[in-house]
């Protein structure tokens, strides 16, 4: 005889996973103690942060300033990159 599933009631789910949100306890500990399956309780957490994003900082100056040199440095070797690629394929034709 098949058995039967637990229906947990909106209240009970949220403040299940206020308590791994809020706490930072693993999903696995808070779900052992109120005795539910782990992964119900991870999939309520992870539809809860699909939904409740959590706002990204604001970067400081120094950290903007620093992305941008970042970013400058990446597209400078992705260039280099794409130089030398033309480059070992120009010196392999020319050595037959």
């Amino acid at each position: 005889m098949p058995e039967e599933r637990r229906k947990f009631s909106p209240q009970f789910k949220a403040e299940a996973v206020q308590l791994v949100v809020t706490t930072g306890r693993p999903v696995a500990e808070v779900a052992r103690e109120l005795q539910i399956n782990e992964g119900t309780l991870g999939n309520w957490v992870n539809s809860w942060r699909r939904d409740n994003p959590e706002p990204e900082p604001e970067m400081s100056p120094v950290e903007r300033a620093r992305l941008s040199e970042l970013e400058d440095e990446v597209r400078r070797l992705r260039m280099e990159n794409e130089f030398l690629k033309k480059a070992a394929a120009f010196f392999a034709r020319t050595q037959d």
